[in-house]
């Protein structure tokens, strides 16, 4: 105990100890400089008698043994030496002067053998020699003393005590994706599986250059076709994930019971691209599918629409649009309903659109609010509404789209168990503009019809997911796991998300997904996270030291296991997050903190084998110009068609609308 009496015990105890050393030293140098000593007239005959009588004890039985004995008396004071502490004080320091001080110490009895000085220099050299060794060792063990043996932890960012148990057992089920990882547990590298389950909805945010595609995405693809999945990937940056895709397909068709196909929709080439009518007749069942896809298309075209759902200038251009899809749907069976011909078919003049239009009793309820506005001559506001529509539809306007929407070369149910499709939709980042309205048609259309039950399990791969309007999203995560839908989402940033879908949208999608990943990322995302893993038990340490001592103080407090700059810091491969379990699969250790590890080598080596993806056609561009004029020339048709049948009945003669005059 550290009382007033203990430490002042010591300290005579440890001094007294030091003086034997130095006695003992003092008698060998006057033994064995004796001479010199007497030259100097530092002989006594009491100091002889005295030597004469110790010299025959055995700790005088040769040169090297007292200066040994000297020395270990001096160590044993040391022991007890308790000097003020200071963190200045560095190890090596200290070591240096006490090994230094001990090869003066042991050394110095060469001086005493091998020198040929006159006898006094040499025992002038011998005792200033060893002296000094013993001062080194005495301020080598003083600075040894002081030194803070209990430094705090060096991890600067406190890495070590953010550690915690990760799964480290491989869970495997038929949806599962499973990723191979490694992590840090108080200071040592385990092996770990990241065991998702995106049957609940899997979300990956990370910054640009985190890894997303490369450590998370494609083995998503490598996994699911090899267990038999129908697929659909949104390859934003084509053609990335269309050919991993494409050779993965070829690798694992013999794993379907009816061998799949292969599809690619790609607006900017239509040679690499099939054909598919996102509006088809036969996928259409009523006017809400009308309703669904003139939503979808107009809300992409114009994302700032998506903020004011239930305005009037956003829901009368939908109305128009609706208006003129389901027309074409209920004419000669669907034979014109395409997207290229909604185009061409709003660009009728008003008189002659709205007097067609009434022929179809159901859209009478949409289109009632347009024609009343043409009777009364409110030629502002009408034009106002279906401007609205018409401007952002003419970006849609385009020889290549329109061959691309204008045929069927397949149907968007692709999860269809007699025949499996995997599906890639190519976007450009230059076009994305133009091309993501019609691709989210694509995506939303496909979502709902894949989401039935009794269909073949299937995968929705979507990278960069805010560069699409995707509706009803959040009910295609809730209801699609009891009909086999594995849903994968990646975007960059929450913020990202917001913007795009507004806070509300935004939020149900960051809240939805049972899984949820995070490369490097900031913000609120990061704070996210970090809450949703949690907080654990972490060692804290603190040090004081005065001049009486040291002392070290350990606790343990609950602080977060994954704080938001360790999130904003991590490396490219490195991610964080919650994984979601199953019934069949339980999973305990559900957070993790760990690095992916891919076999760059194998992966590489995979990817210089690719077979590039085929070229489906060879098409001019006249045969594509030949395509865009049939779609106009079939509206003309419509519209002659329509026309004719009114004036040939004179019961339907009332429809025809004519301006009123002013006068």
């Amino acid at each position: 105990m550290k009382t007033g009496e203990n430490e002042q015990g010591l300290k005579q105890a440890m001094d007294l100890t030091r003086g034997i050393a130095i006695v003992i030293l003092i008698i060998h140098f006057y033994y064995e400089c004796y001479k010199a000593f007497s030259v100097w007239g530092l002989t006594f005959p009491i100091t002889d008698r005295l030597l004469g009588n110790i010299v025959h004890m055995p700790f005088f039985a040769g040169f090297l043994e007292t200066k040994l004995i000297a020395l270990g008396f001096l160590l044993l004071s040391l022991l007890g030496v308790s000097g003020k502490k200071s963190e200045k004080i560095r190890l090596k320091k200290a070591l240096k002067y006490f090994f230094v001080g001990i090869l003066l110490y042991l050394s110095s009895g060469w001086i005493l053998c091998y020198c040929w000085w006159e006898f006094r220099k040499l025992a002038i050299s011998y005792i200033v020699v060893t002296g000094l060794g013993f001062i080194f060792i005495i301020n080598g063990g003083s600075l040894l003393s002081r030194l803070i043996k209990g430094r705090l932890n060096g991890a600067v960012f406190n890495k070590d005590s953010e550690t915690f148990p990760q799964e480290e057992r491989l869970l495997m089920n038929e949806f599962s994706i499973n990723l191979p990882a490694k992590y840090n547990l108080k200071g040592k590298e385990r092996h770990s599986w990241i065991n998702i389950h995106p049957v609940r909805g899997f979300l990956l945010i990370g910054s640009p250059g985190s890894g997303k595609s490369y450590f998370v995405i494609e083995h998503a693809i490598r996994q699911h076709l090899s267990k038999g999945f129908s697929m659909l990937v949104y390859d934003y940056k084509y053609d990335a994930l269309t050919k991993l895709a494409y050779n993965q397909f070829l690798k694992n068709s013999d794993k379907y019971a009816n061998c799949p196909s292969f599809y690619v929709i790609n607006l900017n080439n239509p040679g690499y691209s099939h054909r598919c009518n996102p509006i088809t007749p036969i996928m259409m069942e009523d006017i809400t599918d009308a309703i669904e896809a003139a939503r979808v298309i107009l809300l992409g075209l114009n994302k700032s629409w998506l903020k004011k759902q239930g305005e009037f200038f956003v829901e009368s251009p939908i109305n128009f649009l609706t208006a003129l899809i389901w027309f074409l749907r209920k004419f000669e069976n669907g034979r014109y309903c395409t997207l290229p011909h909604v185009i061409e078919f709003m660009q009728v003049e008003i008189e002659s659109l709205f007097t067609i239009l009434q022929i179809e009793p159901e859209i009478s309820a949409f289109i009632n609010p347009f024609v009343s506005a043409f009777k009364t001559d409110s030629k502002e506001q009408l034009e106002g509404q279906l401007d609205a529509a018409k401007i952002s539809m003419a970006r849609l306007s385009a020889p290549n789209m329109y061959y691309v929407l204008s045929g069927n070369d397949f149907t968007l149910d692709i999860n269809n168990p007699l025949v499996p499709k995997i599906v890639c939709m190519a976007n450009n980042p230059q076009k994305q503009e133009t091309f993501a309205p019609v691709l989210s048609l694509f995506m939303t259309r496909l979502s709902k019809i894949m989401n039935q039950p009794g269909k073949l399990k299937s995968s929705l791969i979507i990278d960069e997911f805010t560069t699409l309007t995707f509706l009803g999203l959040d009910t295609l995560i809730a209801t699609g796991r009891s009909n086999k839908i594995s849903t994968t989402l990646a975007i960059q940033d929450a913020s990202q998300l917001r913007l795009n879908y507004g806070r509300e949208q935004a939020d149900v999608v960051l809240n939805i997904c049972g899984n949820i990943m995070v490369g490097q990322a900031a913000g609120d995302v990061a704070k996210q996270v970090s809450e949703r893993i949690g907080k654990i038990l972490q060692e804290k340490e603190s040090v004081s030291f005065n001049d009486n001592g040291m002392s070290i103080s350990r606790s343990k407090n609950l602080d977060y296991a994954v704080p938001v700059s360790t999130i904003a810091t991590l490396s490219s491969g490195e991610f964080v997050g919650i994984v979601a379990d199953t019934p069949e699969v339980p999973i305990e250790l559900k957070a993790f903190h760990s690095k992916v590890q891919n076999d760059h080598k194998q992966l590489s080596k995979e990817a210089s084998k690719f077979k590039n993806v085929p070229k489906i056609r060879d098409i001019t561009l006249e045969e594509i110009e030949k395509v865009y004029k049939k779609i106009k020339a079939d509206v003309f048709y419509v519209v002659d068609s329509v026309t004719e049948e009114i004036m040939n009945d004179p019961g339907l003669h009332h429809l025809i609308l004519r301006k009123e005059s002013k006068d």
